[in-house]
């Protein structure tokens, strides 16, 4: 019987050209049968929010009236209703700029008109304070990761997306939606760290483990193909609303027209694994449509036509992800002798040498430029830290070889 399936997932069709209220009207519905979210976040004392939102007000792309790249105008103010009214918690919006310090969160925080409308407070991700967090059952990536302090405040979390494709991720729905946490520097992580080649499949798992968001949804009024940014608008009339996020986006990949259970090599996952067959092959929610409490609301996939954009051909996409799991291998043997002359900094190791190094690992260009003339060889990206506080897991990598 569904009702004794542990997820539950509802989508309902919804124009792109309906009014606030109808969106509203329409999320209310296909949000109310999800009892286990509404259980989480009726008892919190606190609740946080994720939105798919940064973005230069000037850069701001729309479809059909609708924002193409991030949630809807309205599609925020409908959550945030439906929020303030099931539940008494205090409510904050979190995220992280992509500004210097001290000019967060910039002018790029194009929606805190209607945050403040609402009397929601933002709270910025990349400033102190932080704690590390461990990841419930040790990670699949790392072991532990520096987040805001607000993150662990929340007793629910909520994750809201846009329907798109992402040039590495292949997808990116409400689980990528989370990669906006971690802060950057001069607090945290350069973005490559943690978006390096093998690495971000892993590493949104971690992420989804720590927050484990209780409601997610997906804007799938409008949408877009090929990329994240700068790719082709889609007009997809949907939203989509789930009590997990692994099997709320595995259904949202359903409605886009790809098969949940794709990994790479094969499109849309073209450069890196499908991190939703990563969290379900370590048993955090399921890419399994049968195993999922799902009611799709009379519509039927493609919702439109969806594909990542081929960014670099397939045959170095394999030596770049083979070079990388090598570079991994390498650092574990030799990680005394390079913990002892790089400790504390930032290393790029290529075939098996160290072709930069410092503690601002952002100073040293594009990866493309790194890697110099070998752009078939991965510069993998590591922190010589002789007490391996992240604890990465350099068995994926090993793994990956293997196969």
């Amino acid at each position: 019987m569904s009702q004794d399936k542990a997820y539950r997932v509802r989508a309902i069709p919804c124009s792109h050209q309906a009014s606030g209220e109808e969106i509203y009207e329409r999320l209310k519905s296909i949000t109310a049968p999800l009892d286990r979210s509404w259980a989480r976040i009726e008892k919190a004392r606190k609740v946080g929010i994720k939105f798919n939102m940064q973005m230069r007000t000037e850069a701001v792309r729309r479809i059909g009236g609708r924002r193409q790249e991030l949630v809807d105008e309205d599609v925020v103010r409908a959550s945030l209703r439906l929020l303030q009214e099931r539940t008494d918690a205090e409510l904050f919006v979190i995220d992280t700029s992509m500004v210097p310090a001290g000019q967060r969160p910039g002018h790029d925080f194009n929606m805190a008109s209607i945050f403040e409308e609402f009397g929601i407070p933002y709270v910025e991700a990349g400033d102190p304070p932080f704690e590390r967090y461990k990841v419930p059952g040790g990670g699949t990536m790392f072991s532990e990761y520096q987040l805001s302090a607000a993150l662990g405040e929340a007793d629910a979390f909520v994750s809201i997306a846009k329907m798109k494709n992402h040039g590495f991720m292949g997808i990116t729905l409400c689980l990528k939606n989370l990669f906006g946490l971690p802060p950057i520097p001069p607090h945290g992580r350069v973005r490559t760290y943690f978006h390096h080649v093998i690495r971000l499949s892993y590493v949104l798992p971690d992420l989804g483990l720590i927050t484990q968001p209780c409601l997610n949804i997906i804007d799938g009024l409008t949408g877009q193909a090929r990329r994240e940014w700068g790719g082709e608008g889609r007009i997809c009339d949907v939203l989509i609303a789930g009590d997990h996020v692994i099997a709320t986006d595995a259904s949202g990949m359903h409605l886009m027209g790809t098969d949940p259970h794709l990994d790479w090599p094969h499109p849309p996952f073209r450069r890196d694994r499908s991190p939703i067959a990563v969290a379900a092959e370590h048993g955090f929610g399921t890419a399994n449509l049968e195993e999922i409490d799902l009611d799709m609301g009379g519509l039927q996939p493609p919702l439109a036509e969806f594909d990542s954009e081929e960014l670099v051909p397939g045959e170095r996409v394999k030596s770049l992800r083979r070079s990388a799991c090598e570079q991994a291998l390498f650092y574990r043997e030799h990680r005394q002798r390079l913990c002892d002359q790089y400790a504390g900094s930032y290393i790029f190791l290529q075939d098996g040498n160290v072709v930069w190094s410092g503690t601002e690992p952002d100073k040293a260009g594009a990866v493309q430029d790194v890697s110099g003339e070998r752009k078939d060889r991965a510069v993998w990206l590591k922190l010589a830290d002789p007490d391996e506080r992240e604890g990465e897991h350099i068995g994926v990598y090993e793994r990956i070889l293997a196969a």
